[in-house]
């Protein structure tokens, strides 16, 4: 029999599936009953679970990452679908087939791939096309590349999202820099390749996207610039010269400012023309992203706004339902 997606579930639902465990947290409520709140995920989307009267014993029985059989009935809360379970079975993970559950790019990841490397490799600089390269042959670093989420929720959250995340943003560049003469080309591309190439170790994703410890305790911009100081070493056997200190310095600056303030968790702010360029970049598709998915995947279809994103600190207007009238709900946000 085919399986329930995520994407297919509706209000008023009800539900026998299996689904991985992307976050799990043992709660209390104002009487102190217990409560399993968890985030239930396939390669379609994630919906939010809750099983009253919930024990310890239970909880112990699985982690993030873990499959589990449920039963219960969906309803909408606070504008978002949830499943009030009624049941969990742990499953077998030998038994899953793990492409089911992890959300996949929709684009074709070899297609990615093939254009990232037409455009990196057309770059004039020799050294930092040395560097690229060292990064290219290595197979280890290809897999890793192409599977990693660029995120674990707010943008890119899925299996080589991180690589068409940084190909979108290669094409915009490639695309509005003959308006910029003053940015270098070369340099700017090699930065928007390497700007988040730490989160290939910042990040689990075999089977639920989750922070690795070392992501947790140093993060991915840290672990970029040590990824990135240690293929420098690399490249004189490519090119028989030292890769130049100045080169190493910009693009490591341009690691570590990329998020673009203090408050967003950069060390230091961008302060050159390639190093603001990456922020706004990477920001603009970050943010088109985000909002582009939260309209899509509202699951009321009888609103013309979504429910207030906290991320954002905002309601999405996704444009008035069909049949409806004019006027708009501006007014409840």
């Amino acid at each position: 029999m085919s399986r329930r997606f995520v994407n297919q579930l509706t209000h008023g639902d009800s539900v026998d599936e299996s689904y991985l465990v992307a976050d799990k947290q043992l709660r209390a409520n104002r009487q102190g009953n217990l409560y399993l709140q968890l985030e239930l995920r396939d390669k379609t989307g994630s919906v939010g679970a809750r099983l009253w009267n919930a024990t310890e014993e239970l909880a112990r029985t699985f982690e993030p990452g873990d499959f589990l059989r449920v039963r219960g009935k969906t309803q909408i809360f606070q504008g978002s679908l949830q499943i009030i379970l009624t049941h969990v079975d742990v499953l077998d993970r030998n038994r899953i087939e793990p492409e089911d559950f992890l959300p996949q790019s929709s684009q074709n990841v070899a297609r990615l791939m093939a254009r990232l490397r037409e455009v990196l490799l057309a770059m004039h600089n020799p050294h930092l096309k040395a560097l690229v390269e060292c990064f290219l042959i290595d197979d280890e670093f290809v897999r890793k590349f192409t599977s990693a989420p660029a995120g674990i929720k707010n943008h890119h959250a899925y299996q080589g999202g991180l690589l068409e995340h940084v190909v979108t943003i290669l094409n915009v560049a490639d695309r509005i820099l003959d308006l910029y003469p003053e940015v270098d080309r070369d340099l700017l591309l090699t930065g928007i390749f390497l700007h988040d190439v730490g989160k290939i170790e910042e990040l689990s994703y075999d089977r639920a996207f989750a922070y690795t410890d070392e992501g947790q305790l140093v993060g991915h911009l840290v672990m970029g610039v040590e990824i990135l100081t240690d293929r420098i070493r690399s490249t004189k056997a490519l090119t028989g010269e030292p890769f130049p200190a100045d080169l190493a310095l910009r693009l490591k600056h341009m690691i570590v400012s990329h998020h673009g303030s203090y408050e967003f968790g950069s060390p230091k702010l961008p302060m050159t023309v390639e190093a603001i360029a990456l922020h706004y970049l990477d920001n603009l598709d970050a943010k088109i992203h985000a909002f582009s998915r939260e309209i899509r995947d509202d699951p009321s279809r009888d609103s013309a706004w979504t429910p207030f994103q906290q991320s954002i600190g905002r309601r999405l207007y996704k444009g008035a339902p069909a049949g409806s009238t004019s006027e708009t709900e501006s007014s409840e946000a």
